[in-house]
């Protein structure tokens, strides 16, 4: 009975440790975001957002990226990233200036797209047809147009 008596306080810190300690963040394994049809010319910037806010412009891209194309890189895995809803965003760069072109009008005239092959109505596609849930292992397929 004293060797319970003599354990109980070691038992009670480790139960109040257990209780008190911060669930360690739940990770997707990787988002991997592929370009099979993107011509073998320029890079292909890639901007991954973990929110509509951010995704609106409001904020900052929670991963970002540059495949080399010409090289033959069509694809780009993030790995690490909390599980939830994320979009992302890309452009081809063909002509190496790390902009996308636009003609007078404001209309790009670099390839471009969104994650789930999204369309926008007269601007960029909304988040939530570009959204999508990463949990574990997750690919996304572009193809820019």
């Amino acid at each position: 009975m004293k060797t319970v008596a003599a354990i109980a306080p070691v038992l009670a810190l480790a139960a109040a440790l257990t209780v008190a300690a911060p669930a360690a963040p739940a990770f997707a394994a990787d988002l991997t975001v592929a370009f099979p049809s993107a011509a073998p010319q320029g890079q292909i910037m890639v901007a991954v957002f973990n929110s509509e806010a951010n995704y609106g412009g409001e904020g900052q891209p929670a991963q970002v990226a540059m495949l080399d194309i010409s090289a033959g890189q069509t694809s780009i895995t993030f790995d690490g990233l909390p599980d939830g809803d994320y979009a992302v965003r890309a452009f081809h760069d063909l002509n190496g200036d790390g902009k996308m072109n636009t003609n007078p009008f404001g209309m790009p005239v670099e390839p471009f797209a969104f994650s789930n092959n999204a369309v926008g109505n007269m601007g960029p596609a909304s988040w939530e047809r570009a959204k999508f849930a990463a949990a574990g292992a997750t690919t996304q397929s572009i193809d820019l147009k």
